[in-house]
């Protein structure tokens, strides 16, 4: 059985979410569920990697990404908030369904970002690698020390879904940037990155930051908490 990790939740906009949240679950009808909900965001998920796989055909495709992310969001932000307002919840199916679909979610979104124009699929498949690698680390972290760290540098989902809107709503009206290419020449290869290359590669660096320096922290911490055994004895 899952035991309930305690969330950390210091994101800027943590405060009215959470309001708004609560306002949304005291108001959902009797017939809808969290699983219900779940199934949206998901639902979501899949509207935001369509979005953007489609924006190479036509760019007006991302205000779909920007509808789905609005949708991931309502769906798998709400589930958890209307289990507990209806003290309804269940920490062992809850963890694993909720957390699969999240997987799930991020894998079709970043791959329909990687299959449309506006960076390279090698990135974006790194970008999510490293995502996917920091999220193994949050879960691994949520069954050892009892913490379900939801947020980074005051930036949690909520803050990208919302910089993700707004940036689609940018690429679709400036066109200097959705067209923006800088020309490099790498380990021999000549290269044309687009902006949201650039930013893939910052992501990478950020992502792969916080992996590793909160991986030594952990490791240096459960060294000290659980030393070696040395004939039969703890030393």
């Amino acid at each position: 059985m899952v035991t309930q990790s305690r969330r950390i939740q210091t994101s800027i906009l943590n405060g009215p979410e959470k309001k708004a949240l609560n306002w949304l679950a005291a108001r959902q009808p009797a017939w809808v569920t969290s699983d219900m909900l779940t199934c949206l965001g998901a639902l979501g998920a899949l509207l935001v990697g369509l979005g953007f796989a489609l924006s190479g055909k036509n760019i007006n495709f991302l205000w779909l990404a920007t509808f789905g992310l609005l949708v991931n969001w309502y769906g798998d932000s709400l589930d958890g908030t209307l289990a507990r307002y209806r003290n309804t919840q269940r920490p062992t199916y809850g963890f694993f369904v909720d957390h699969m679909i999240d997987c799930f979610s991020e894998v079709v979104i970043f791959v329909g970002f990687g299959i449309s124009t506006l960076v390279h699929f090698n990135l974006a498949m790194l970008v999510l690698v490293c995502y996917l690698l920091l999220s193994i680390y949050v879960y691994i972290s949520a069954h050892l020390k009892g913490e379900f760290k939801l947020t980074y540098a005051k930036l949690g989902p909520t803050e990208f879904r919302a910089m993700g809107a707004i940036v689609n709503t940018v690429l679709i009206y400036v066109t200097a940037i959705r067209e923006f290419r800088l020309d490099v020449n790498l380990l021999g290869h000549d290269c044309s990155l687009t902006l949201f290359d650039l930013v893939a590669i910052v992501m990478i660096v950020v992502l792969l930051g916080f992996l590793v320096t909160n991986f030594f922290k952990d490791a240096k911490m459960y060294a000290k908490n659980e030393p070696r055994i040395k004939n039969g004895k703890r030393g």
